[in-house]
């Protein structure tokens, strides 16, 4: 990708969020087959919204818009301060403590409303633990993730 794109990515970045009536300011870097946005904003709660919400729509258009730029589809990864860092921290914490108490009390435990991304965070720190496994249920908004007991043979 030349230096032109990721400028232009920039360009585009900047626009959507000066059209949101907020201001940031951000960097672009390729990493790969991906490009990684990191955006720093006094108004980040607002570009993050409720459990990442505005962020994942913020990342949707931006792809769509960066495909029309690159004219090929690339992964997008766009991070407001240091949340999707918070925000794993919070979800591993919270896949190892219900992990204790579906071991603790041999009952399956559910966490409701994940996204794609954070059901695939709390399943790889679950992925070689001893005592449960995690596993998703459901189909669209309804799909939930939950943490069962193994069974001991």
């Amino acid at each position: 990708m030349s230096e032109e794109q990721l400028k232009k990515i920039k360009e585009i970045i900047e626009g959507l969020i000066s059209d949101l009536g907020l201001s940031a300011e951000a960097t672009v870097q390729q990493e790969e087959e991906q490009i990684n946005i990191q955006i720093e904003s006094p108004e980040a709660a607002a570009l993050i919204g409720f459990h990442g919400e505005n962020l994942q729509a913020i990342q949707l258009v931006l792809s769509f818009m960066i495909h029309k730029v690159l004219g090929k589809w690339t992964r997008v990864n766009v991070n407001v301060g240091d949340y999707r860092q918070k925000r794993e921290e919070q979800l591993t914490t919270l896949a190892l403590s219900l992990a204790t108490k579906a071991k603790l009390s041999n009952e399956t435990q559910i966490i409701p409303n994940l996204s794609a991304s954070e059901r695939r965070i709390v399943h790889l720190a679950l992925t070689n633990h001893p005592d449960v496994i995690s596993e998703s249920e459901g189909e669209g908004r309804e799909r939930t993730l939950t943490i069962k007991p193994k069974v001991k043979p």
